[in-house]
């Protein structure tokens, strides 16, 4: 097909990435396993897939649903999406048939890629979902290809000539979707525009791409060109792509011309994950705080000499909260590296960031705010710094058009204030007095006990700095006497062996030493093992109902 005329209201990735893969044909795209991709293979494989998706019936902005482990089609399908002005949807592989059915009505999806490991899953809901007229089958080695779906790489090697793009051509306007399932609730698509989306992950870049595109006749930029002279990073997404910090980091490292790496296993092994550094010369990663840099220090410990990490510079984190103590000890052993604890969430990216380098790790849960962010009270008035009062952290600028479907939770999240526009998540904080923000936690699961708010987060850090103690969730059970009653269940830092010798007055009293005693747990519950998300997050509910039941409430 030939080529519309080029974007006119805004950056898409399919601009950006084209423009990479004609600045660096022969360089390393995708890497996985024995898989090596040059940036021509990758831009050819995904220009393929955007014209087996249309050619299939998918029509502008229809909804494509993404049910992957990390693997190089999760990239490809993407970048196929933006191409073809279709709508990616993530898709958390966890959810079982009721969450899928949910998800995929919910989007509106019309396309799905997914991986042969879940074929039984997708035939025991299929009639569930019949908007989906199109399945393409990842070959995991996990069976055959159903009769219904089509072996992706059939439509990834279909010859297709020029660049692709939808009959309407592309625009700045095209959506991404992130469904996030939050802490409580439905998950929820978070609708972004591409141009947006792009911005805001690119400007923290040394040499940023213009507001305004500056593409050729022949659809390229020559600004992206230009910052792509060589190869960029090499960067490990050790988190889910399926979640926004996992995708949305690697998108950026690739748009600088860089290569991401893929891990084989589709859960976090972290003597993989530290093979791959050593062996790939990795230079970036991306984590989820303690949950990875716990194994990461004791797998370094345990095989001293074993890996050499030499090669890596910048570990992010996202997601949860990354102890103070785990940072310093990442850097006692390699001083040379940058640890950058991002916050934010899939309604608004970037809103403050935490570096650690040296000899020095910033404190825990302390981040320095972005220009545009501010910290909102109640009653619409901004926190001043110093003041000790508590808000709910906001951002202005390019944020998410608002929830799809959804436009009494948009209304709540995107609050129009004195005639701005603001994206509230929902993260509770405080604001010090030289400017930084502490974060307190999500205000959905902030226990009210005797009228007194408690962050959950907060006296979960204090927990897990106890050397007994190797996770810990806080929830609010039902009390009589303070309507909630702080309650902890914990893992023991020695294993699951261990996990009914836990001290529990010995916990309650090290709590008391760093918070205020209204703050600490009446009852801590030891469990053999606190299972968490890819992406570090916990089910509330889940452990909630566990503490009300072990308490008899």
């Amino acid at each position: 097909m030939t080529s519309p005329p080029a974007t006119v209201s805004g950056w898409t990735f399919a601009d950006v990435f084209e423009s990479v893969a004609a600045a660096l044909p022969d360089a390393p795209a995708l890497l996985y396993g024995p898989i090596e991709r040059t940036w021509t293979e990758f831009d050819r494989r995904a220009n393929s897939l955007a014209r087996h998706l249309l050619d299939a019936g998918a029509g502008h902005q229809d909804k494509v649903a993404f049910y992957l482990y990390n693997r190089p089609e999760y990239i490809e399908a993407f970048l196929a999406c933006s191409k073809a002005s279709l709508v990616h949807v993530n898709t958390n592989y966890r959810y079982v048939d009721d969450e899928l059915v949910y998800v995929w009505d919910n989007a509106d999806a019309v396309a799905v890629v997914f991986q042969g490991v879940f074929t039984t899953t997708i035939e025991r809901i299929r009639e569930r979902v019949p908007a989906v007229h199109t399945w393409l089958w990842v070959d995991d080695g996990h069976g055959p290809c159903p009769d219904w779906a089509t072996p992706y790489e059939i439509a990834a090697a279909t010859a297709t000539t020029g660049r692709v793009t939808a009959p309407e051509g592309r625009s700045g306007d095209d959506l991404v979707f992130i469904y996030t399932g939050g802490t409580t609730g439905m998950p929820k698509g978070v609708m972004w525009r591409q141009d947006d989306l792009f911005m805001v992950t690119d400007r923290g870049n040394r040499h940023a791409l213009p507001d305004v595109p500056d593409l050729d006749d022949s659809g390229l930029s020559p600004a992206a060109m230009a910052r792509c002279a060589k190869a960029g990073p090499l960067g490990l997404p050790a988190c889910p792509l399926m979640h926004g910090t996992g995708l949305l980091s690697s998108l950026n490292t690739m748009a600088l011309g860089g290569s991401i790496v893929t891990l084989e296993s589709t859960r976090f092994d972290v003597e993989e994950f530290l093979d791959t550094i050593d062996h790939r010369r990795v230079k970036s990663t991306i984590i989820v705080g303690d949950v990875f840099a716990k194994p990461i220090l004791a797998a370094l410990d345990q095989h001293p000499g074993r890996w050499d990490i030499s090669s890596l510079r910048l570990i992010i984190s996202s997601g949860v909260m990354w102890s103070a103590e785990s940072k310093q000890a990442l850097l006692d052993r390699h001083p040379g590296l940058m640890l950058v604890d991002s916050y934010g969430s899939s309604e608004a990216l970037g809103m403050g960031s935490s570096v650690s380098t040296g000899d020095s790790a910033a404190k825990t849960a302390s981040f320095r705010l972005r220009d545009d962010a501010v910290v909102i009270t109640d009653d619409g008035r901004l926190v001043e710094p110093g003041s000790g009062e508590i808000g709910r952290v906001g951002l202005t600028g390019r944020t998410p058009v608002g929830y799809y479907r959804d436009p009494e939770k948009s209304a709540a999240t995107f609050p129009v204030i004195d005639g701005v526009r603001y994206s509230v998540p929902g993260d509770f904080a405080t604001v010090e007095t030289d400017g930084s923000i502490t974060l307190l936690g999500r205000g959905s699961v902030c226990i009210n006990s005797g009228g007194e708010k408690i962050f959950p987060e907060e006296v979960e850090e204090v927990l897990k700095l106890h050397p007994a103690i190797a996770d810990a969730v806080v929830v609010g059970i039902p009390d009589d006497r303070f309507g909630q009653a702080v309650t902890a269940v914990v893992e023991s830092a020695t294993g699951a062996h261990d996990a009914n010798h836990v001290d529990e007055s010995e916990l309650i009293a090290h709590v008391k030493e760093h918070l205020a005693a209204h703050k600490a747990p009446k009852r801590v519950f030891p469990v053999a093992a606190l299972e968490r998300a890819a992406n570090g997050k916990v089910d509330y509910q889940r452990w909630s109902e566990h503490a009300a039941a072990e308490a008899g409430a």
